[in-house]
């Protein structure tokens, strides 16, 4: 199943390539009168707990950067 950012960028492109004005502002009305969500994500408390052990780790400066992360999966996929 397709995630909402996928499917939201599949709509951008499609609606990139429509030039009929008519069907575009149907769009526009089908869109605007959609219902938006308003509230908040709602976690679970395994996440909470996960987000406050990242806190945590960045207070105490467990960090590794994204070129580190990249240099060892590259030499752990070497090793397989």
């Amino acid at each position: 199943m397709a995630t909402v950012d996928t499917l939201r960028n599949d709509l951008i492109d499609k609606l990139f390539s429509i030039s009929n004005k008519e069907y575009l502002l149907a769009l526009n009305k089908i869109i605007d009168n959609g219902v938006y969500q308003t509230n908040p994500v709602q976690l679970s408390e395994e996440q909470i707990t996960m987000l406050k052990l990242s806190e945590k780790d960045i207070e105490a400066g467990n960090l590794i950067t994204h070129d580190e992360v990249t240099k060892s999966d590259l030499q752990w996929l070497k090793e397989l």
